[in-house]
């Protein structure tokens, strides 16, 4: 365990303590869970997403909270593994905290979406929401869509047009790598169908799922990649995994694209450093450059505080979104009542920090939210990660633009 990991969890512990001793004093905080990795090789996804939840709480807090209770964040450790986040889900409602937010990990997400129906099910004075922040696969809003989980990222497919409708026009042949569990085999099928639907003159010259979180060494799939010919890696790897395949690229001396899907992430830009400049991509929520490009100062000046701060960037904007959406739905139900902050949050309609249009789809509790490709390169006014490269936008996607069609067929609560 994490040494802010361990803070938070005595803070927890000591707060449940309170709790039993003087319940009146602990009613003035809303709880949050938070699964997410805080042991195991990707950790440190977990520690970052857990300090932009720090701030962002402390941001709402700090204009009084919600119904004038502060929100309190609970952190649990999934490890990244199904059965450890539904032991801490049991704790969870163990504790009766009606909210659960969870970002990392699509095998996680389905876990975390059936393991709330059934609990929320056999419990209808305990039920809880899964605020699902981060868990991506395709899947989860469409045949594994369910009433409990609101999805506040956008889907695979969304990333996927995105990606593809940004790929330049230079780009004839592709390979695609991707991790072989629920969110890798997502990225996979969604880039094919894209590829397909858009830039048929591509070759895919390359198409492998890779063990994930496993691969130590990367050097004989980029032996592969060379071979083949391709001009772009086009990948959904992200944190460890990706990291690790991009130094081995570096290492051998690789001239390519890399068409990522997560590049953004904690690590990416420092594994890659100069040699991306120019040809590393990733298709983002939110940069520190999208207010610059946007002209909006009040985002710009969060940028430049959260820079003041942290050696990591602030990319999740969709994070921001989640709890501000959650508040307002919180305060339109007069309180935390699962059931009553659900039926609020359905069709909501709000300008995220940087006045894009963001709208929560009531037929499959999918965030039709805008993403932004960008390219790594020095000409930016921001960097990342003080590589001394930044993400500039290259291409923008609009909520509208990204409002797929889904097969959800979802079975709503009788009350």
């Amino acid at each position: 365990m994490t040494p802010i990991l361990r803070r938070l969890v005595a803070a927890a512990t000591l707060s449940v303590t309170a709790l039993c001793a003087q319940p009146v004093a602990a009613a003035d905080t809303i709880k949050i869970a938070y699964i997410d990795p805080f042991s195991g090789p990707f950790a440190s996804g977990g520690d970052e997403f857990l300090k932009i939840f720090k701030v962002l709480f402390d941001r709402i807090n700090a204009k009084g909270g919600v119904l004038g209770k502060q929100l309190e964040i609970v952190p649990f450790d999934s490890k990244l593994q199904p059965a450890e986040a539904l032991i801490a889900l049991k704790s969870v409602t163990d504790q009766n905290i009606p909210f659960v937010m969870h970002c990392t990990g699509s095998n996680v997400g389905a876990a975390l979406i059936d393991g709330v129906a059934k609990h929320n099910a056999r419990n209808p004075d305990n039920r809880v929401i899964y605020l699902n922040c981060g868990a991506l696969a395709t899947e989860l809003t469409n045949e594994k869509c369910d009433f409990w989980q609101f999805r506040f990222a956008g889907s695979v497919e969304m990333r996927a047009a995105t990606r593809i409708r940004s790929l330049p026009k230079e780009i004839t042949k592709v390979y695609l790598l991707n991790q072989d569990y629920l969110f890798g085999q997502s990225v996979q099928a969604d880039t094919k169908k894209w590829l397909a639907a858009l830039r048929p003159d591509i070759q895919i010259v390359g198409d492998e799922l890779m063990p994930f979180g496993k691969v130590q060494d990367f050097s004989s799939y980029v032996t592969k990649i060379k071979a083949s010919g391709a001009q772009s890696i086009v990948t959904g790897n992200y944190n460890r995994d990706l990291n690790l395949l991009i130094k081995a690229a570096v290492d051998d001396g690789l001239n390519i694209r890399f068409d990522t899907y997560l590049a953004h992430l904690i690590g990416g830009p420092t594994a890659i450093g100069a040699t991306g400049e120019g040809r590393l991509t990733s298709i983002m929520e939110f940069s520190g450059n999208v207010p610059v490009d946007l002209k909006v100062p009040e985002a710009e000046k969060f940028v430049t505080d959260w820079r003041e701060h942290h050696n990591t960037d602030f990319s999740t904007l969709n994070f921001m979104t989640m709890l501000d959406m959650l508040t307002q739905a919180i305060t339109k139900a007069g309180g935390t009542d699962p059931l009553k902050v659900a039926l609020a949050l359905e069709g909501m309609q709000v300008k995220d920090f940087v006045g894009q249009d963001n709208t929560m789809r009531k037929d499959d509790h999918q965030l039709l939210m805008p993403y932004y490709a960008g390219v790594f390169t020095k000409d930016v006014k921001y960097d990342s990660e003080k590589t001394g490269f930044g993400w500039k936008t290259q291409y923008s996607a609009s909520a509208a633009d990204l409002t797929l069609p889904t097969t959800c067929k979802m079975k709503r609560p009788a009350s």
